[in-house]
């Protein structure tokens, strides 16, 4: 990896890098996209199923899209019992983390009869898309579900590609166990569009959650509106913040493990030591040596990984902070203060043993996080994201009749006259 000193000069130049690997700037397959979303709106099942055979050379029939109850038991048969073992106990993890985000309806009584509240509502359908082309992802299972799971949630419906017409066993099994309640084998931007518009055979979901490729992101961009979306998410990142005392091996370590998702990752180091740098930038060479996808890591490192020496400790959480990436670690001489300072970043890592992969699969924690410099303004994927909040408002008689005259007038002020004789005509009679 190349060595740079951070400057104002060059600042800008590598945050436009950055901003390159977002969706929003893959604007060539948009209307690719636009086209496959109408098609299944208007077609349904009937070009679901053709782009299905098109894309993944695949010919289902409605029958055969849904995944069946042998299946499933045939996935638990195939699965490694010590994988099992290892989902159950992250399934705690990540079940007892969210519990904690649980909000509950609230009511206010007031006098004179005035009672303000808010009510808690699930949503009644969820969407959640599972990868499954290049790659396998039994933890984003747990990571979307649980937490739709924990909110009360009516129904969960998941699509995810397959290969050959089976849907991986190990994602079988981390749906079975976080409780999906039913599963279809389409993926791509025509599962987006049906499960955003629903089919004949494929219910339509108030929310659709879940990573993808950049078709499946822009089909979420494209039917946003229809039914509501957690985010276009764009590829992986990590940055790493460390100092003096940070371990070289186990910093380069966790870059690469970013680095691997694919060839747009991003790997960023920013550090006060030159030194640490230096034997950073070795240790990442000998791994690619024996890492199994090392040409992935090569890419993404030469396109969008970065190795910044900075000033000060301050100058390096300013970095982080216009970066604003998806995972940071902070490894300094005391991460819980320089945390505290730190605005912007999806999750964050704190200490030499608390490496990313851990947020990944087990700690608790969700994996599902803003990417591509939007942790300036969202958050992880949580309960609040599968439940919706109503505000109640009760007067009674004697409490309207206190203020009316007070609405009546700030309404005329806005010169609304309904607004107005809407609350008037209930007092006429008195006036």
């Amino acid at each position: 990896m190349n060595i740079i000193n951070l400057t104002k000069e060059n600042r800008l130049d590598l945050l436009e890098s950055l901003l390159k690997r977002s969706p929003n700037q893959y604007s060539e397959y948009e209307k690719t996209v636009a086209e496959i979303v109408e098609n299944v709106r208007r077609n349904k099942d009937e070009a679901l199923l053709a782009y299905t055979e098109k894309f993944d050379h695949i010919a289902l029939t409605p029958e055969t899209m849904r995944v069946t109850e042998e299946e499933i038991e045939e996935a638990y048969r195939e699965v490694d019992p010590k994988l099992l073992d290892v989902i159950r106990k992250a399934l705690v993890n990540i079940r007892s983390y969210h519990e904690k985000q649980k909000r509950y309806s609230w009511f206010d009584s007031k006098e004179n009869g005035i009672l303000l509240g808010q009510k808690i509502t699930p949503l009644q359908k969820v969407g959640v898309y599972v990868p499954g082309g290049k790659a396998v992802y039994p933890s984003s299972v747990l990571m979307n579900v649980v937490p739709a799971k924990v909110a009360g949630v009516g129904q969960i419906v998941m699509t995810t590609p397959c290969r050959g017409g089976k849907v991986s066993p190990n994602t079988l099994v981390a749906a079975n166990e976080a409780g999906v309640d039913v599963i279809f084998k389409v993926g791509g931007a025509q599962a987006i569009a049906a499960l955003a518009h629903g089919t004949e055979t494929i219910p339509k979901a108030d929310k659709i959650v879940g990573p993808g490729n950049i078709f499946v992101a822009l089909a979420k961009k494209a039917v946003y509106g229809f039914t509501g979306i957690d985010s276009i998410a764009g590829p992986s990142e990590i940055m790493v913040l460390a100092d003096e005392t940070a371990n070289p091996r186990y910093v380069a370590a966790d870059l690469l493990s970013q680095a691997e998702h694919d060839e747009l990752a991003s790997a960023i180091l920013v550090t006060t030591s030159k030194t640490l740098a230096e034997a950073v930038s070795k240790e990442i060479d000998g791994f690619l040596e024996t890492l199994s996808r090392a040409d992935i890591i090569a890419k993404s490192l030469d396109n969008y990984g970065y190795i910044l020496i900075v000033d000060s400790l301050q100058e390096g959480i300013n970095a982080v902070d216009e970066i604003a990436p998806e995972h940071l670690e902070i490894v300094t001489s005391n991460p819980f203060d320089v945390m505290t300072r730190v605005h912007n970043a999806g999750a964050i890592f704190l200490g030499p043993y608390s490496s990313e992969p851990l947020g990944d699969y087990f700690a608790g924690p969700n994996h599902i996080l803003p990417t591509n410099g939007t942790a300036r303004f969202f958050s992880p994927l949580s309960v609040d994201d599968f439940v919706k909040k109503s505000s109640v408002i009760y007067y009674s008689e004697e409490a309207l009749r206190a203020v009316h005259k007070e609405i009546e007038s700030f309404a005329q002020a806005e010169e609304l006259t309904a607004h107005a004789n809407s609350i008037a005509v209930r007092f006429e009679e008195e006036d």
